[in-house]
């Protein structure tokens, strides 16, 4: 069950940012973008987090992955499979991107981590 809760906390956070937020871009502009994100964004992450939708054990990057999947598979239910096939560079790039976060988040923790230990023993 702990599976499909975050499926759908994912689902729902990608199903409101794709139909909601550009409603109020258009109708508000910048404001309205802020407002959007400080409204959906908010309130999906209460629900997720702190209500607890999602399955939050270990490194997750959960209300994201749900929002770009929702927006992937949307344009490609929309206007066909070749959508999906023209958004393949741009897919390559985020996921580059996100291994690159990845790896420098491992790498700062490390170093703050030895950095920290270090200071520790030097006080003893």
């Amino acid at each position: 069950m702990k599976h499909l809760g975050t499926v759908l906390g994912a689902a729902i956070a990608g199903i409101f940012v794709m139909s909601v937020w550009g409603a109020f871009v258009q109708a508000y502009g910048i404001a309205g973008g802020w407002f959007a994100g400080l409204i959906i964004i908010g309130t999906m992450w209460y629900l997720n987090h702190y209500v607890g939708i999602h399955n939050n054990e270990g490194a997750w990057v959960d209300m994201a992955l749900g929002i770009g999947v929702t927006g992937f598979m949307r344009d490609v239910f929309i206007k066909g499979g070749q959508a999906g096939i023209e958004s393949l560079p741009t897919l390559i790039v985020v996921i580059l991107g996100g291994i690159v976060g990845g790896i420098t988040a491992a790498k700062l923790e490390k170093y703050l981590a030895e950095k920290n230990g270090e200071k520790e023993e030097v006080k003893e």
